[in-house]
């Protein structure tokens, strides 16, 4: 697909500065610039590559000055980095704007997707799905029976969605992940054998949600697993039976949500956070890398590291003082010898 420096100014609302006609049709980044491709500059200490970048349009901040002359046709936003992310959006949903159904795929006789929709080669639907319109599902994905799906959703390659799960309009969910598997419930017996719990719930992913490749969110033992408008998953995560995440939280890979946990608004997890069952976290909470969250966070904004997690301020002052430990013994060692020599 092509595209000329106008299309694009049209599309972000930017300003032309050079050569409007200018054609790309690709990208690059700006310190290896092609001609026919669009770049962006954002951070300044790539700055000093807009002078010797090849590639023909560049996106640049209003507030961009420049020391030099720029041989590419200049696009001026006011958020240069929003607009290349706002850009590539476009352009993978025109990549992307598959229809029809493969004759590999098994529906039921009671579905009639919409025209704009896409099924692929062996996708297994159940009885009792809706779809909305413009949803994709790609090949050797499975949804099954009374699963909902709603509009601009996009399933891809090898998504299982066991049944009754209800999907938002506007929801990504990537390769390999599966949602609504059986929560982890067991009751211990007698003779040290585990009785499996029936998980009778299901799963509810309200709109915008990302969810990234080999993630597994359970059902609920009864009722719902709830993950919030606008969440963003990471690659293999965990969210366990009777979870709820809270609207706009992001959730770097790796990290795992143990049952009936409740997190709020606007969290920002690192990567390789563990939750512990039936806890709570305040809104706009951020928690460190690798942090075990054992017990309730309730204060709102609160950001915390460590296993167990604590206020990040005291953890660095603690860290300080645990790195500073092989010194202090060694003092104390010789405090100790001249106590002893002094007797």
């Amino acid at each position: 697909m092509k595209f000329t420096a106008n299309d694009i100014a049209q599309l972000v609302g930017g300003k032309v500065e050079g050569n409007p006609e200018v054609v790309v049709s690709n990208i690059s980044k700006i310190e290896e610039g092609k001609p026919g491709t669009l770049s962006f500059l954002a951070n300044p200490k790539y700055t000093p590559f807009i002078y010797s970048t090849n590639a023909s349009v560049v996106l640049v901040n209003n507030d961009f000055k420049s020391e030099k002359p720029v041989s590419a046709t200049l696009i001026r936003t006011e958020d240069a980095y929003s607009a290349f992310a706002k850009l590539l959006q476009a352009y993978q949903k025109m990549k992307e704007d598959r229809q029809g159904i493969a004759a590999t795929a098994i529906i039921p006789n009671g579905l009639n997707p919409d025209k704009s929709c896409f099924i692929g080669d062996y996708v297994i639907i159940e009885e009792g799905v809706t779809l909305g319109k413009n949803v994709k599902i790609y090949p050797q994905s499975y949804i099954g029976a009374n699963s909902q799906i709603n509009d601009n959703t996009t399933i891809y390659t090898g998504v299982k969605i066991y049944p009754d799960t209800k999907i938002g309009k506007e929801c990504t969910i990537h390769s390999g992940t599966v949602i609504g598997s059986d929560g982890f419930g067991f009751a211990p017996q007698q003779n040290n054998n585990y009785e499996k719990i029936p998980q009778i719930g299901n799963v509810i992913i309200e709109d915008f949600v990302e969810i990234g490749s080999n993630c597994t969110i359970d059902r609920a033992t009864m009722g719902s697993t709830v993950i919030r408008k606008g969440v963003k998953l990471d690659n293999l995560i965990q969210v366990a039976h009777n979870v709820e995440i809270g609207e706009n939280t992001v959730i770097a890979a790796q990290s795992g949500i143990s049952g009936s946990t409740k997190v709020g608004k606007n969290n920002m997890f690192g990567g390789q956070v563990g939750l512990s069952g039936h806890i709570e976290t305040a809104d706009d909470v951020k928690i460190g890398a690798q942090s075990g969250i054992a017990s309730s966070i309730k204060e709102k904004g609160l950001t915390v590291l460590g296993s167990p997690a604590f206020d990040i301020s005291k953890y660095k002052r603690s860290i300080l003082l645990f790195k500073n430990l092989p010194k202090l013994m060694e003092r104390l060692g010789k405090i100790e010898q001249s106590l002893k020599e002094n007797k």
